[in-house]
C-alpha cells in the first residue's frame, strides 16, 4: 500500500444530485481517528476556448458538530425564499444563452416602441383622414 492510498478519506455513503450543468455529491467519510464527517461538493461543467470541457469543483466539510446548526440555517434560507419568492421556477433566468443585458435592453426596446406606437396614436386627428359624405351615395 503507498503513502498516498494511506492517506486518502475512505468514502462511507453517497449520494449524488444531477441540477443541469452542476452536479452535487454528499459524501460520508471518516476521519483517521474513525469519526465521520460530510463533503458537499459542486461539479460545474465548463468549456474551454478550444472547446473541450473541465469540471470546476468547490468542496465543503461538514462536520458532526456543526450539523445542527448548518441545517437549522439551510431550512431557514430555503424558507425564506419560498416565502418570499414561492417555489415556481423563473425559467427564462435558467435558459443557458440567458443574458442579463440583453434582456434588459430588449424590455427597454420594447417600453419605447410601445410609446411611440401610443404618441402617433395621440397625434392623430380628423385631417387625418379622408371626409366622406354619405347624402352623395
Amino acid at each position: 500500500m503507498t503513502e498516498k492510498e494511506y492517506n486518502k478519506p475512505e468514502e462511507i455513503y453517497s449520494k449524488v444530485f444531477r441540477a443541469g450543468r452542476r452536479t452535487y455529491f454528499f459524501d460520508v467519510r471518516e476521519t483517521k481517528a474513525g469519526d465521520y464527517y460530510l463533503t458537499i461538493t459542486e461539479s460545474k461543467k465548463n468549456m474551454n476556448e478550444d472547446g473541450t470541457f473541465h469540471y470546476k469543483k468547490h468542496k465543503i466539510y461538514l462536520y458532526k458538530e456543526d450539523f445542527g446548526k448548518f441545517k437549522e440555517l439551510l431550512d431557514d434560507v430555503t424558507d425564506f425564499i419560498i416565502r418570499e419568492k414561492g417555489e415556481e421556477v423563473i425559467s427564462e433566468k435558467h435558459q443557458k444563452d440567458f443574458n442579463p443585458v440583453a434582456e434588459e435592453k430588449a424590455a427597454e426596446e420594447n417600453e419605447i416602441a410601445k410609446e411611440d406606437a401610443g404618441e402617433k396614436e395621440q397625434n392623430l386627428s380628423t385631417n387625418d383622414f379622408t371626409d366622406v359624405n354619405f347624402d352623395d351615395i
